[in-house]
């Protein structure tokens, strides 16, 4: 498997920022990149959250928009607990991670377990598994990885940027 190696597309790039709605006002207004779709990631919409390895809940609200094939995500911490919050004290507004493809989930996160690779946090929404593997120190980003179900479709989008796009 590793060989052909283990990622195969980069499905997303994601930027930590301090206030969404202004983020999201300059990627537009600014660089013509959207429309954004916003979504809370909290209790009330993600199952089973972890944070470094155990069951935790934490809060954001993100925005998201392709540029190509790429999603680009914005993602504002509701709470000091998530390694977005922490990024955001520790380095400011930037490059959070990146997630990329791979052929099997499962597979990748066995590969994962066996390097060593911790799982710093994940959760499920609306059915749609992400975890964020800490590969820092062998890629120099945190990676994430997707478990989606077949068939799987974004829920509505609680907000829209600019508005009724």
């Amino acid at each position: 498997m590793t060989k052909k190696g283990l990622f195969n597309q980069v499905l997303q790039i994601a930027v930590v920022v301090k206030d969404l709605e202004e983020a999201m006002k300059n990627y537009w207004d600014k660089w013509g990149i959207g429309p954004w779709s916003v979504y809370t990631f909290d209790p009330n919409t993600v199952k089973d959250m972890i944070l470094h390895g155990k069951r935790e809940d934490y809060a954001m609200r993100l925005a998201l928009a392709e540029i190509g094939n790429v999603q680009w995500e914005l993602i504002q911490p509701l709470d000091d607990k998530s390694i977005y919050a922490d990024f955001l004290k520790e380095h400011g507004e930037g490059l959070h991670h990146v997630a990329l493809g791979v052929r099997n989930y499962e597979e990748a996160m066995e590969l994962a377990k066996e390097r060593g690779i911790e799982v710093i946090q994940g959760g499920t929404w609306f059915g749609f598994t992400y975890t964020y593997l800490d590969t820092r120190k062998d890629l120099a980003t945190i990676v994430e990885l997707y478990n989606q179900p077949e068939g799987w479709e974004f829920p509505e989008p609680e907000d829209t940027y600019p508005k009724n796009s």
